[in-house]
């Protein structure tokens, strides 16, 4: 097409609307606290409605408030008024979806929610439509043009209601005081899902764990450090907490009269690095990367006592990177 330029008009679109969120952003004010503290307050589900373009936001805003520890899914507006209504509750907080408010299908859920005084949350640009005059809060979007004026379709519109989903569901999960370890839970599959992974889900437990006591004569040391296969041996108390550990290079530091040693006396006290089982994997890769000085194999310890070990293979295999 003669003078046609794809990228000039790519950067229009990205422009506009990176224009309409910064207007979104700025004109944000207590309304979207009150939001924040219905859904915090709410003893049911986050039920998300919209048609057409508003409704595959809604799907994403329910997929993300579901992903972050608080429960929640669609309701078709159409399906709603053909027996769907019954799957919400008055536990429930509704958050509705539309430009104009004033989509047809969403007047029984509109109706059913003031019925039994089910808490909405619209997010619309008219305070006047219907679905801003139904609402408990309303979230008016920033005035902004569609980044296709011409034709009007949903573009910059849509990308406002994704962006208040978005501020919404993480205001909420920080609110609660949500953890990588509760995002794990309802992310176990994937590279995400790795990333996730606790030094627990991967350690080695404690049948193959290469321990002895610091009065062990160094040739059973060394029987237990060949027998185990890691290449190091921790040195425990008499109550049992790790107190030291052997490796190859205390090894060679004793090489001269080694066996006349115990493992107490060859240890190296007091391992530097080591890791509880409550700590997120890419965490554990990290400090084994660390050059001061890197490792292979990590002894995990809680309450000070050992309770298995990790070797880095077993965190590259589960896909943590």
């Amino acid at each position: 097409m003669s003078g046609f330029d794809a990228i000039a008009v790519g950067r229009r679109v990205l422009a506009a609307e990176a224009e309409a969120l910064e207007a979104q952003a700025k004109g944000l004010d207590a309304s979207f606290a009150e939001a924040v503290d219905l859904l915090f307050a709410a003893k049911g589900r986050i039920i998300c409605t919209g048609m057409g373009k508003s409704g595959h936001v809604a799907r994403k805003i329910a997929a993300t408030f579901a992903s972050t520890g608080s429960p929640a899914f669609f309701v078709h507006p159409a399906e709603a008024s053909h027996g769907d209504l019954g799957m919400i509750t008055q536990d429930d907080v509704i958050v509705g979806l539309s430009k104009s408010g004033e989509g047809r299908e969403l007047a029984d859920i509109l109706a059913y929610a003031k019925r039994f005084s089910i808490p909405l949350i619209a997010l619309t640009a008219d305070r006047t439509s219907a679905l801003g005059a139904a609402a408990t809060v309303v979230l008016a979007l920033a005035a902004s043009a569609e980044a296709t004026a011409e034709v009007n379709t949903p573009t910059t519109s849509t990308t406002l209601q994704i962006a208040l989903g978005d501020a919404l569901a993480v205001a909420l999960l920080e609110r609660r005081g949500f953890k990588p370890q509760d995002f794990r839970v309802f992310h176990p599959g994937g590279k995400l899902g790795a990333m996730l992974r606790t030094v627990g889900d991967l350690m080695h437990g404690a049948d193959e764990l290469p321990l002895v006591g610091a009065a062990t004569p160094m040739k059973d040391a060394l029987l237990v450090m060949t027998e185990k296969r890691w290449g190091i041996v921790g040195v425990t108390g008499a109550d049992g907490a790790l107190t030291g550990a052997i490796t190859d290079g205390d090894l060679r530091r004793h090489i001269e009269g080694l066996m006349s040693h115990t493992a107490g006396e060859v240890m190296t006290a007091g391992p530097k690095k080591t890791v509880p089982s409550a700590m997120l994997a890419s965490e554990a890769l990290a400090l084994m990367s660390d050059p001061a000085p890197a490792v292979t194999v990590l002894f995990v310890v809680d309450g000070g006592k050992p309770v298995g070990i990790l070797h880095v293979h077993d965190i590259l295999r589960a896909g943590v990177m």
